[in-house]
Order: structure tokens, then C-alpha cells, then sequence
């Protein structure tokens, strides 16, 4: 089934969150993986929180926050790479699949966009190093209505901007609690189950489950 819009989601689905820990993986040593999960799991643990006190704080503060608290758990990891984590996060690795699947749906004249948590300048960095530019139609940050996913208002966001019904969007994303979230909104949902993983919130989507991007 072809849809007039297909938006993803940033972090984990376009851009893979744990390359910035593999870049340092020899300094970081054997626990940096751990490191690298702990700061992942905060992060979004911290924008979950935000939402529910209906407070905001943008995601680029959240992640350092995060990785921060991550160091604690795991004093084993060299601190001295704070500062060269944060750095590398900004210029994430897009999954290897990514500009070409963006490219076709392009191609075949479809609206293309990411909706993220992720901060406007964040999002524009991790754009502009995967050498995405020119791909999407729109590139939508909460920073716009400050609060976090899964507020509706948040996947409001792209049928404002298009002017569709949520039935006309096929929205993807790694997370499964996006996919919740985006599915009780309305959109079409495909989880990229990369990492394969059991499925949650069995009475939320998704329309479909795949293992990686070519599949869509």
C-alpha cells in the first residue's frame, strides 16, 4: 500500500544511537555497551518524565543529562570521554539502508519527513553529516510545541503540516512505544524491529513489523 506521506522517526530508526559509544569503543572498553544502553534508556526516560510533569526540557540538555547518569552506573568507563560522546552524537551513523529507501519513496512522489524528540539543531546536524539533505519535505522537532512523544499533539504535528488526514501517513519508527503512540493517533505504523524484540502494547499496532528500512 503507497502512501501520500511517510514520516519517520529520527533516533534508532534513521539514526543509529549506539554509534557514538562504538566510535570510542577501545577507550571506552568492555562496558561501554552497557554505558551506551543505560544512556539511551534515560534519555527517553527523561522525556517520558518531562511529558507527565508537563515540563519541557529540550532533548540536547536530556541527553547530556542522561549520559551523565550513565557514567555513574558504570564507574568503570573512562570519563575523560564525556565530552567526545556528546560530540559524536551530533553526527550519528545513519543505518547503511537509509538514503536510498528515502530516495525511492522521493522518486515516487511521496512526502518524506522525520518527527522527532530530537532538538531543530540536533536533527539539522545528524542531517547534514548522514548527507541526507534534500530528502525530506520537512524535518519536525518538538522543540516547536514543547513536549515530548507520545503526546498527540506531537504526531498533530505532520497532519498540520500536510494538511492530511492521519489514515494518509504511513509514520515508521524503532521504537515500539512510538509506535503506540503514533498508531492511537492514527497513522499507518510500521515498527523497524532491528534489534527483534517481543511485542508490546499488543492493542497498539503495529500494521506492520519489519526487521530493517528495505523491507518498507
Amino acid at each position: 500500500m503507497q502512501f501520500k506521506t511517510y514520516v519517520f522517526d529520527a533516533y534508532g530508526t534513521l539514526f543509529d544511537v549506539h554509534s557514538a559509544v562504538r566510535k570510542y569503543a577501545d577507550t571506552l572498553g568492555p562496558d561501554g555497551q552497557r554505558l551506551s544502553e543505560i544512556w539511551r534508556t534515560k534519555q527517553l526516560e527523561y522525556s517520558w518524565i518531562r511529558t507527565l510533569m508537563g515540563s519541557y526540557t529540550d532533548f540536547w540538555r536530556l541527553t547530556e543529562e542522561a549520559l551523565d547518569y550513565a557514567f555513574g552506573v558504570v564507574p568503570g568507563v573512562d570519563k575523560s570521554c564525556r565530552d567526545k560522546l556528546l560530540e559524536a552524537y551530533w553526527t550519528l551513523d545513519c543505518y547503511p539502508e537509509v538514503p536510498e529507501i528515502l530516495a525511492k519513496l522521493r522518486e515516487r512522489g511521496a512526502h518524506v519527513a522525520i518527527l522527532s524528540n530530537g532538538s531543530s539543531d540536533m536533527l539539522a546536524a545528524a542531517v547534514e553529516s548522514a548527507h541526507l539533505g534534500g530528502l525530506f519535505d520537512a524535518v519536525l522537532s518538538v522543540d516547536a510545541i514543547k513536549t515530548f512523544k507520545t503526546a498527540p499533539d506531537v504526531y498533530r504535528m505532520v497532519t498540520d503540516t500536510f494538511a492530511i488526514a492521519p489514515a494518509e501517513v504511513s509514520f515508521q519508527s524503532s521504537n515500539r512505544w512510538d509506535i503506540a503512540g503514533a498508531h492511537k493517533f492514527g497513522f499507518h505504523t510500521v515498527w523497524i524491529n532491528r534489534a527483534g524484540l517481543p511485542n508490546e502494547y499488543q492493542n497498539y499496532g503495529p500494521a506492520r513489523e519489519i526487521g530493517n528500512l528495505t523491507e518498507l
